[in-house]
């Protein structure tokens, strides 16, 4: 009776363990700083500005890029917080030891600066923050801890499944060791009762390893996972074909955006002009490099003439264009247009371009598929405030409840990309 007793007893412990750990997992949500306003119209201007400046490396209760957000002002304070978002270099190299520990988790990549924003819009940021988008993080399983995986998607954060996984592992462990025990326990039991020869003998029976993986189960088991394992990664192939993220050729010459557009904060429209007036950006000529460098020859005040600058001054005198290797490619199926997104649309750059300021060799940091977009027009709100282009939409649209978005003006329509 007490083996029985304390056979019985194991998983009993074991499931109440786990039902505590789960209900513990599932209490865990970070607050919010009272003063963070959760107003409509302040949750409503703020997602606006995250979807502009933060959507690329941030997600709401995911981390991402960079951390997950919600709950910030719980952990930190809102000065901190407006403080980072504003210029978070600047934090860092004040020693602030909180700004230097995100700095060290996140690879040593720097926030860029928003210093553009009021203060009303960092409150409204933060309203976003805290108070927006709480019902979809729940229909996709999320808990609001602000702390889900960075794959995108499921809203199940990554260390929780890892858990999970984990404590089913063990109970599946503790589940296989209880029975071995039963099993031991009613195998000395029926071998002190009086059985038949043949009864006796399949008792007794040794377990036949070799046996089961001749078996014709353990051959199509074996065979359907690695037939699915091959299906699965096939598929995976064929949805990568054409998508070039993370591509970073070599250049003729190691231009540093991290130095000119982060370090000396040069506009991406000095270099790039057409970016705000037609459909390509443009890829500058070696004339608007010698607008600075026919009087900076060298990096940090050196003397003589840099290597790389030195191509730059050889591609002037001998008038040969300088065969820069373009990153970001559209299939020509694709129409897309810069003026339309950046002077129209106010989109800035990083949308789609990432952290260009924190790249020493610029790569494709998005996927820039037809899904990647689509997804950006169906949640993107449309800039209409003080935009004479948007008002007969914005009038059209007064009746709905919902802010305009990209969607709403034929954002989804296949001939505004296909023509």
């Amino acid at each position: 009776m007490s083996i029985k007793r304390s056979i019985l007893s194991v998983p009993l412990r074991i499931s109440t363990m786990a039902m505590v750990f789960f209900l513990v997992l599932g209490a865990q949500a970070f607050g919010a700083n009272p003063d963070v306003s959760d107003s409509e119209e302040a949750i409503a201007a703020g997602k606006s500005i995250f979807n502009a400046n933060c959507k690329t490396c941030h997600k709401l209760d995911q981390k991402y890029t960079g951390p997950a957000l919600r709950g910030v002002t719980d952990r930190r304070s809102i000065d901190w917080a407006k403080s980072f978002i504003r210029n978070s270099g600047a934090l860092i190299a004040s020693g602030d030891a909180q700004a230097n520990a995100i700095y060290k988790e996140y690879n040593n990549l720097a926030m860029p600066s928003h210093e553009f924003l009021s203060d009303t819009d960092l409150d409204n940021l933060l309203s976003y923050i805290e108070y927006g988008d709480k019902e979809a993080a729940v229909a996709d399983g999320g808990d609001g801890s602000g702390a889900a995986s960075a794959g995108g998607g499921s809203g199940v954060p990554s260390e929780y499944l890892t858990i999970i996984l984990a404590v089913l592992v063990v109970v599946l462990l503790l589940i296989l060791i209880v029975l071995g025990l039963i099993i031991s326990v009613l195998t000395k039991y029926l071998n002190s009762q009086k059985l038949d020869e043949e009864d006796q003998e399949f008792i007794n029976q040794k377990f036949n390893f070799s046996k089961v993986l001749k078996s014709d189960a353990f051959v199509i088991i074996v065979t359907a996972l690695v037939v699915a394992l091959v299906a699965k990664t096939a598929i995976d192939g064929l949805y990568s074909v054409g998508i070039q993220q993370g591509y970073a050729p070599k250049q003729p010459i190691a231009f540093s955006h991290q130095l000119h557009a982060g370090q000396y904060e040069i506009e991406c429209q000095y270099c790039h002009t057409g970016v705000e007036l037609g459909k390509s950006a443009n890829i500058p000529s070696a004339n608007i490099c010698m607008n600075c460098h026919q009087h900076i020859q060298n990096v940090g005040g050196k003397d003589g003439v840099s290597t790389e600058i030195q191509k730059i001054y050889d591609a002037v005198d001998n008038n040969q264009p300088i065969e820069w290797v373009r990153i970001h490619n559209l299939p020509d199926l694709a129409y897309f247009n810069h003026a339309q997104h950046v002077a129209v649309g106010g989109i800035e750059c990083q949308t789609c371009h990432g952290p260009i300021e924190e790249m020493e060799v610029v790569y494709q940091h998005s996927s820039l598929t037809m899904g990647w977009c689509i997804d950006c027009h169906r949640q993107t709100d449309i800039k209409a405030a003080g935009n004479e282009y948007y008002d007969k939409l914005v009038q059209l649209h007064s009746e709905s409840k919902n802010a305009l978005k990209v969607k709403d003006i034929g954002g989804l329509e296949c001939a505004k990309c296909h023509y």
